[in-house]
C-alpha cells in the first residue's frame, strides 16, 4: 500500500538534476545506434604497474556473493533469470578476467562469448554500472595478461560500451555510481586514441575531479559511510594514480595529482575502521569479500606511492567528518562506534539504523558485532540488517532511528546532534553522542550516549529524554562462534571455554538472553546471541546503562 509520506520524505531530499535525468531516461530510453568508426585505434607503449587481481574461479563456473552456479556446457547463460540481479552485474564486470589462475585462453574464449550473446542494449549487461566496471576490467586485461591479445571485435565492442556509457551517464543516482561512470570513461579515453576518446577522457576527468572533493571527506572517509564502499573507492583512486600517472594529456597527469593525496588520506580512515582481525567493520551495507581486502589495498598503495602506510596513532582516533570513532587502548583490542549521517542526503541508498551502534574486538576477536549485509533484495533479513534490530544501539516504541523501507530506500533519517572523543589525564577514554531521529515521535525522544573505556570496564550510558510513557530496547549482538550463558554476576561470554567479558545491566531492566543474526557475508545468515536491555513504559527522560567487565587472558 502506498504510503505518501515515506515517499515524501524521500523524495524531497533528492537533487533536482536527479529528476530531471530520471524523467530523460524514461521518455528518451535508452539509443541503440552506436557508430564506432571503421579504424580503432588503442594508444600505443602504454603501460602500468600491475593491477589488483581477482579471487579464482572455478572453470566452467562461477561464484558471486557465496552463491556458485555451473555451467557444464562451457556456454555461458549471461542472462541467468533465476540468479538475483547483483549477481548477475557480477557476471558481467568480468572481474575474472584479473584471475591469474584462469586459463588465458578460458579468458578471452569469455569475452568472445559475451560479445556474441549480448546486444547493445541487453538487460542487466547493458545497464550503465556494469558497463562502467567493464570496460575497466577490460582495459586493465589488455594492458596486463591479456596484453597484445586483443582482436579488432574487442577493441570495437569496448569502443561502442564507452559510446554507451557517455550517453547513459548515472546523474539520476550519483555517488559510487557516477564515481565508476568517471572512471570508465577516463579508461576508456586513455586507452584509446582519437577524438571520442579525447572526449571520454574529458568528461570522466571531469565528473571525478569534482566528485573526489565531494565524495572524500576532510578525515579520508567516503561520504556513504560504508567502510566497504569506501575500500571500493579507494581501489577506484589508486587505480586512476596507476593508470594516468605520467600521461601526455595535462588533465590525466591533473586527475592522477589529485588521486594520489587523496588516497593516502583513504588509507588512514581505512586502517582506523579495520578491526585487529584485519577486516573492515559492518555499518552501512558493509560485507567482507566484495571488495579487495584491507591488506591488498595497502600493499597496493604502498607499491604505487613508494610509501609506508600512515596508520592513526595514539590509543584512540576521530573521523568526525565521516563520523566514526575509534578505541583502542591496548593491542588486539578496538571499538568502533557510528555517530555519522546516513549518508549522503541526496543517496542514502546503502543507509542503515545503525547511528550511536558499536562494535567491539578483545584479543584480537570479534565479540559485539554488527549484524552486516545479507543481500539487495528486499525482504526479511534485509529489513533485518538494515533496521534497529539488527544493531547495537537504543529502540524507541519499537520504531526504527530512521525510517529505511525497500531495499536501498530511506525517509526521514537520523542526524548527529553531536559527537567527540576524549583520553582523560588518567588514560580512560570517553566519546559521547547523540542523535535526534526519533524526535518524530510523540514527546520528542532523543537519545544521547555515552561510552567509557576504564582499564577493564566499559561503561555504555544511554540516555533517552523527552516527553510521555515510552517502550525502550538496547541490544548487543554477540559473534555466533561465541557462548553466552547467565551467571550470578550477570552475562558471562567466553570464547572455547575461556572467559572474554561480563556484561551486566548497571541501571534499570535486566539482560536477556535472545537471538538474532550476523551476515558477514552476502547470503551467509548466521544465528548469534544478542543480549538486550528492556523497558516496556518508561517515562521519560530515562537512563539505561550496560557494563561490560573485560577477563585478562
Amino acid at each position: 500500500m502506498l504510503n505518501p509520506s515515506l515517499y515524501f520524505h524521500t523524495l524531497r531530499h533528492l537533487r533536482p538534476g536527479q529528476v530531471s535525468s530520471r524523467l530523460l531516461r524514461r521518455i528518451n530510453g535508452r539509443p541503440k545506434d552506436l557508430s564506432a568508426p571503421a579504424h580503432i585505434a588503442p594508444r600505443t607503449l602504454l603501460t602500468a604497474a600491475p593491477w589488483l587481481g581477482r579471487p579464482p574461479q572455478g572453470i566452467g563456473e562461477f561464484t558471486f556473493l557465496n552463491l556458485k552456479k555451473e555451467f557444464p556446457s562451457g556456454s555461458i547463460d549471461w542472462r541467468s533469470p533465476e540468479m538475483p540481479k547483483l549477481w548477475r552485474y557480477n557476471l558481467h564486470y568480468f572481474d575474472y578476467l584479473l584471475d591469474s589462475g584462469r586459463p588465458l585462453e578460458e579468458r578471452c574464449r569469455l569475452i568472445d562469448d559475451w560479445i556474441v550473446d549480448n546486444p547493445v542494449g541487453a538487460e542487466d549487461a547493458w545497464e550503465p554500472f556494469p558497463v562502467s566496471l567493464r570496460i575497466v576490467n577490460w582495459v586493465k586485461f589488455f594492458l596486463g595478461e591479456g596484453r597484445g591479445q586483443a582482436k579488432p571485435e574487442w577493441l570495437k565492442s569496448l569502443y561502442e560500451q564507452a559510446l554507451w556509457l557517455e550517453r547513459n551517464i548515472e546523474h539520476h543516482l550519483l555517488a559510487n555510481h557516477l564515481f565508476k561512470n568517471g572512471k570508465a570513461l577516463v579508461f576508456s579515453g586513455v586507452f584509446f586514441e582519437g577524438a571520442d576518446p579525447q572526449r571520454w577522457l574529458s568528461t570522466g576527468a571531469r565528473i571525478l575531479q569534482d566528485q573526489l572533493v565531494e565524495q572524500v571527506l576532510a578525515d579520508g572517509g567516503h561520504f556513504e559511510r560504508s567502510p566497504m564502499y569506501h575500500a571500493m573507492i579507494l581501489e577506484d583512486c589508486l587505480d586512476l594514480v596507476n593508470l594516468c600517472r605520467g600521461r601526455k594529456a595535462p588533465v590525466a597527469r591533473a586527475l592522477a595529482e589529485q588521486a594520489e593525496p587523496i588516497s593516502r588520506k583513504m588509507v588512514r580512515f581505512l586502517n582506523g575502521v579495520t578491526h585487529p582481525d584485519g577486516e573492515i567493520a559492518l555499518f552501512n551495507d558493509a560485507a567482507f569479500g566484495i571488495e579487495a581486502h584491507p591488506d591488498e589495498l595497502l600493499a597496493y598503495f604502498e607499491r604505487l606511492s613508494g610509501s609506508a602506510v600512515y596508520s592513526p596513532a595514539g590509543r584512540s582516533w576521530s573521523f568526525p567528518d565521516t563520523g566514526y570513532f575509534v578505541m583502542a587502548p591496548r593491542a588486539g583490542d578496538r571499538l568502533i562506534v557510528d555517530c555519522g549521517p546516513v549518508g549522503p542526503d541526496y543517496q542514502p541508498g546503502h543507509s542503515h539504523c545503525d547511528t550511536l551502534s558499536f562494535e567491539l574486538s578483545l584479543g584480537g576477536r570479534r565479540v559485539v558485532v554488527d549484524s552486516g549485509c545479507c543481500q539487495y533484495e528486499d525482504g526479511d533479513i534485509r529489513k533485518y540488517n538494515r533496521g534497529n534490530a539488527g544493531h547495537n544501539t537504543v529502540t524507541v516504541d519499537g520504531d526504527n532511528q530512521s525510517e529505511v523501507w525497500g531495499a536501498h530506500r530511506c525517509a526521514r533519517r537520523a542526524y548527529p546532534l553531536y559527537a567527540r572523543l576524549n583520553e582523560r589525564n588518567d588514560g580512560t577514554l570517553n566519546f559521547e553522542g547523540a542523535h535526534d531521529g526519533y524526535k518524530r515521535l510523540k514527546g520528542k525522544p532523543v537519545h544521547h550516549r555515552s561510552i567509557t573505556w576504564a582499564g577493564d570496564t566499559i561503561d555504555i550510558e544511554d540516555r533517552i529524554e523527552g516527553r510521555g510513557a515510552h517502550e525502550i530496547e538496547s541490544r548487543l549482538h554477540i559473534h555466533p562462534d561465541l557462548k553466552v550463558e547467565a551467571s550470578d554476576s550477570g552475562v558471562r561470554v567466553t570464547d572455547n571455554g575461556q572467559p572474554l567479558m561480563t556484561v551486566s545491566s548497571a541501571g534499570k531492566g535486566r539482560v536477556e538472553i535472545e537471538s538474532g543474526w550476523y551476515c558477514p557475508e552476502f547470503n551467509l545468515k548466521h544465528k548469534c546471541p544478542v543480549l538486550s536491555l528492556k523497558l516496556k513504559r518508561a517515562s521519560l527522560p530515562v537512563r539505561l546503562a550496560w557494563l561490560l567487565r573485560i577477563h585478562e587472558e
